[in-house]
């Protein structure tokens, strides 16, 4: 018998706050986190802004990260490790009472963000710290966790892949407890460059807080952002068992592969479409059920049009009804952290009867639906989606439901 997957910890790193309560408070209110970059000099890129997490991460990873630890760790794992951490300790886990066999741990990670600059400046645990599994690896040695653990790599979609894997491992009764998400933190002078040389980065330097506007005519790339989502699933049985809280479940998703441009989407948003298309049917939800999108919403010229034209594809006149949103427009895109910061804002607003807004909103007159302008709303939320398509084609949308 198949296993019901629900969500029994959460939390969020961001450029609005380095833990749940402060993110999604700071989120809720519409806060801008993005600013001058500073940790590196950026004056000689094109883009010197960012969603950089707050300025004290340092000490308070501390409190969750021992010193020789954190020595080995990179930025980002750094980021996801403590995130973890928190997860754990605010789920009410005691983990001697499971099987640790079968618990694992799977994140989405591209790259560990440890740039060229940083190896001129200490390469010492260079191989640790750039390892891909490193950032999995560290959790589950942390727990003494001894089931299925490894990364994902699929871009922007990488920790909403991951959220995926867990799934999978609870429905098939492989796992009864699973740790998921990801960390990201690609402030660094080569990520910099490197989205420059694609102009795909915000250059309003002059007005970080405003340059990050999801669905807007004024858009004119994506800012950089950093932090880490984390979400805890676990089956059914298991959390009811030791009467965990369950903040929502999980019904189901769809991954989907373009196949057609390593940068741009589909033309239309077609392969987007199909994507949630397929999710919805795979969780056995009806579209007309759906009361919220959490949209990919990168602030990209392409991206913004086509998730449009792919929510208006699937949803056919109820695409105008839904409320849809960008945590990206105050938080930045924290790449292969994305899936999972965002998978955990969409649970917020399923538990809380509330959608944070898309901020910097100046309407176009191609994108004309819903985008919770500006400012939070209040609504019952029984069923959200949350879209992640990246580079590369690979494509992810996540179903939830208010438990």
């Amino acid at each position: 018998m198949e296993k019901r997957v629900v969500v029994t910890g959460v939390n969020l790193m961001t450029g609005v706050g380095l833990d749940l309560k402060t993110s999604w408070d700071n989120l809720v209110a519409g806060q801008s986190g993005v600013g001058k970059i500073t940790l590196f000099d950026a004056s000689n890129h094109q883009t010197q802004i960012a969603a950089q997490v707050p300025d004290d991460f340092d000490e308070y990873s501390k409190n969750y990260c021992r010193k020789y630890l954190s020595k080995q760790m990179a930025r980002s794992t750094k980021m996801c490790f403590v995130s973890s951490k928190v997860a754990v300790e605010n789920s009410g886990i005691d983990f001697e009472s499971f099987d640790k066999r079968r618990c694992g741990v799977i994140f989405g990670l591209v790259g560990t963000g440890y740039s060229s600059e940083d190896v001129q400046k200490d390469s010492k645990n260079l191989i640790i710290k750039t390892m891909s599994n490193a950032m999995s690896a560290w959790v589950n040695i942390e727990y003494k966790l001894e089931g299925p653990s490894y990364t994902i790599a699929t871009a922007c979609s990488s920790a909403s892949y991951a959220i995926a894997s867990g799934y999978d491992l609870i429905k098939a009764n492989k796992c009864d407890l699973v740790i998921v998400g990801g960390g990201s933190s690609g402030v660094n002078p080569d990520e910099i460059k490197g989205f420059n040389d694609l102009y795909a980065l915000s250059t309003r330097n002059d007005e970080p807080e405003k340059a990050s506007r999801p669905f807007s005519v004024d858009r004119d790339g994506f800012v950089m952002g950093e932090g880490a989502g984390i979400i805890i699933l676990e089956s059914e049985e298991s959390a009811k068992a030791r009467g965990a809280e369950i903040y929502a479940e999980l019904m189901g998703y769809a991954l989907t592969t373009e196949a057609y441009n390593i940068m741009s989407p589909q033309k239309d948003g077609v392969g987007m479409a199909k994507t949630m298309e397929m999710a919805l049917k795979d969780s056995g939800v009806n579209k007309e059920e759906v009361d919220y999108i959490n949209a990919h919403g990168t602030s990209t010229g392409l991206n913004d049009k086509y998730e449009t034209l792919a929510i208006k594809q699937v949803f056919g006149d109820l695409a105008y009804k839904i409320p849809i949103s960008s945590a990206k427009s105050m938080i930045g895109h924290t790449i292969s952290a994305a899936g999972g910061v965002e998978a955990v804002i969409t649970i917020m607003s399923i538990k809380n009867n509330i959608m944070s807004p898309t901020i910097n909103y100046n309407p176009d007159p191609d994108l004309d639906l819903d985008y919770v302008p500006n400012e939070a709303r209040e609504k019952d939320i029984n069923i959200a989606i949350s879209n992640s398509f990246a580079f590369g084609g690979h494509n992810a949308t996540l179903v939830l439901k208010k438990y």
